[in-house]
């Protein structure tokens, strides 16, 4: 059974995505078959709770780190965000 999300406006995707990185100082991941995919979601106040939400389960691991993509300004380069 697929679950429908509807949203009102403009839908801006934003990737929440994680792992564990190989040296604090820079953003290479020690292993991408491990990176934790957490999920699209059409706007940024959804991506943040998200994104949030798996930095704090993981805070224990000093080398675990989570980001948010605009994924809307990599599809669309050239529009202004609302």
């Amino acid at each position: 059974m697929s679950h429908e999300v509807k949203t009102s406006g403009k839908q801006l995707l934003h990737l929440v995505f994680g792992g564990e990185l190989d040296d604090l100082g820079s953003v290479e991941f020690k292993d991408l078959n491990k990176l934790d995919i957490v999920g699209i979601y059409p706007n940024y106040k959804e991506a943040h709770s998200a994104w949030k939400s798996a930095a704090q389960r993981t805070v224990d691991n000093a080398q675990m780190r989570y980001f948010v993509v605009h994924m809307h300004r990599l599809l669309e380069p050239d529009e202004q965000d609302d």
